[in-house]
């Protein structure tokens, strides 16, 4: 049995953790709220653009535009959106997983994969593989700002209209709720007028539907609005995934809390014993000197 001297050290240092990971729990539910509010009040800006892109580009003929031009699949990009930081559980490794995933899958089927990297978590882990990264943006997450969309988004579109890459997806954290983050797959390049109408806010609109009048034409401002689509798209999954992080990292911070909990309680219960056990062996001893002298 480890010494009394050994187990008050340790619930010493665990007490010590459990200060830490309280700490960063709060640190975490405060930045939680700001990046929920980012998210929330971009959602619908988002989901309306769709909209109306979903309108223009149906009635639009696709052959017109280099972005929506549908070719042969031979080289696929995944754009992987992570955190810069960790301790937020296994936020970070779904993501990771499901890009795994999506690179097998491809790889399976004889094309070829390329990885865009936004945040430092998957950078650091496709960096040290050998899939092609062309696009690396880290240390954009704390503070999400279209600038660093934007950059990602003129990037996926110079590499697609190059041809280097045929299609680009995006794999983000989606925030559920705060226990539940999943990650989550959507195609934005080539765009495509079906994904358009399928990729709204999601909410089914009950009545009659707004008809648009376009000025100048609705080929002219899809061609300037195309760019801009792609650009929103990467914007709303980094604010998803910057509030999902938050959340993520408010569970993991919480059950470490409680981890430490359990262990004080543990090393307490076993410290209680061993000084029991210590106390009972020196009055054995006070006994057996006691019984010694009156012999």
């Amino acid at each position: 049995m480890a010494s009394l001297k050994d187990i008050k050290l340790k619930i010493t240092g665990i007490k010590k953790t459990e200060q830490i990971t309280k700490a960063m729990n709060m640190v975490a539910a405060a930045k939680f709220r700001g990046a929920q509010e980012r998210m929330e009040e971009f959602r619908p800006y988002a989901g309306k653009f769709s909209g109306v892109m979903g309108q223009l580009a149906s009635t639009a003929n696709p052959n017109a535009f280099p972005l929506m031009e549908e070719r042969e699949i031979k080289k696929s990009m995944v754009l992987v959106v992570t955190s810069d930081r960790g301790l937020c559980g296994a936020f970070n490794a779904n993501i990771i997983a499901a890009a795994e995933q999506f690179i097998d899958e491809r790889k399976s089927e004889g094309k070829e994969v390329a990885v865009g990297c936004i945040g430092r978590k998957g950078h650091q882990y496709f960096s040290k593989t050998d899939v092609e990264v062309p696009i690396e943006i880290t240390d954009c997450m704390a503070r999400v700002e279209m600038v660093d969309a934007r950059k990602a988004g003129q990037e996926c579109i110079r590499l697609f209209l190059d041809g280097h890459i045929d299609e680009v997806h995006l794999l983000y954290g989606r925030f559920v709720n705060v226990v539940t983050q999943k990650p989550t797959f959507k195609k934005i390049v080539p765009i495509s007028a079906i994904d358009l109408a399928e990729g709204d806010s999601g909410e089914e609109e009950s009545g009659p539907k707004a008809t648009y009048i376009y000025e100048p034409a609705p080929e002219e401002i899809l061609g300037i609005l195309m760019p801009m689509f792609v650009n929103v798209q990467i914007m709303a999954a980094m604010l998803e995934t910057a509030c999902s992080e938050q959340a993520a990292r408010m569970t993991a911070m919480d059950n470490a809390t409680r981890a430490c909990s359990d262990m004080i309680n543990e090393l307490t219960l076993a410290y209680n014993k061993a000084r029991q056990a210590s106390i009972t062996a020196e009055l054995m001893d006070i006994v057996g000197g006691a019984e010694a002298l009156k012999g």
